[in-house]
């Protein structure tokens, strides 16, 4: 999710296909095309332009609904489970169906994970690190430190709902461990103070506090090493 806007201009956008598995925008006030991975112009009058990223979250409608109960709902248009179905019978035939045919070069495959093995990336400092979903599910709360910045990510298994922070407080780096098995609660280790999944401190010496959200991206491993070459891996200590 970005903000739709460069240099003080709206934009609407079409797609217009893939790079390196990953989908290209074209936006129709100038004919630019934007990655959706690096979320840069790569082509037209925009060309070397960024686009904002919002902050959002990947969850169930009803962890949604739990958390925003007044929430209003974007009616799908019509045509959209056919699209969708269209789209999914691609990605179902692999890299190729996903990579596309364009002429982009040989497909530079990062081996340290399957390429259509599931992460959600992280950038801060200047760094890139991707999160393999199946640790996530096994561990619940990573503490960690990424581009030197203090990084706690938690998964709940449940509504397969991941969220990440920065994490400190009050200035001072905080480590988090989960209080129950599915993460929906969990306790730092510095003050004994206890936190939601969702950053907030409800209950110690913290109550009140809000730790910093930062932006995870949910891909398939093959685009994210591709568009992010140097990144660091979670559970790995080997190079690409």
């Amino acid at each position: 999710m970005f903000r739709a806007a460069v240099r003080c201009r709206a934009l609407v956008f079409d797609t217009a296909g893939l790079i390196g598995g990953n989908e290209v925008f074209k936006d129709r006030d100038t004919g630019s095309r934007w990655q959706q991975s690096t979320l840069k112009a790569i082509s037209g009058p925009l060309k070397g332009a960024h686009l904002a990223l919002y902050p959002f979250l990947l969850t169930t409608w009803s962890e949604w609904r739990k958390l925003y109960p007044d929430t209003l709902a974007l009616k799908p248009l019509p045509g959209y489970a056919e699209r969708l179905a269209v789209e999914n019978r691609i990605l179902n035939q692999g890299i190729v169906g996903m990579r596309g045919a364009a002429p982009e070069g040989a497909f530079s495959h990062d081996r340290r994970l399957h390429p259509k093995d599931t992460i959600v990336g992280l950038e801060a400092g200047g760094e890139a690190k991707a999160y393999p979903m199946s640790a996530l599910q096994r561990t619940r709360v990573v503490n960690d430190t990424v581009g030197g910045r203090p990084v706690l990510v938690v998964h709940q298994p449940a509504s397969d709902t991941t969220t990440a922070f920065v994490a400190e407080a009050d200035a001072n780096r905080l480590h988090f461990r989960a209080v129950d098995s599915e993460a929906n609660k969990l306790i730092d280790l510095e003050t004994h103070s206890t936190w939601n999944a969702y950053g907030v401190c409800l209950a110690g010496r913290m109550k009140g506090t809000r730790l910093k959200p930062l932006i995870l991206e949910p891909e398939f491993w093959f685009a994210w090493s591709e568009f992010h070459p140097k990144t660091l891996l979670y559970g790995s200590r080997s190079a690409r």
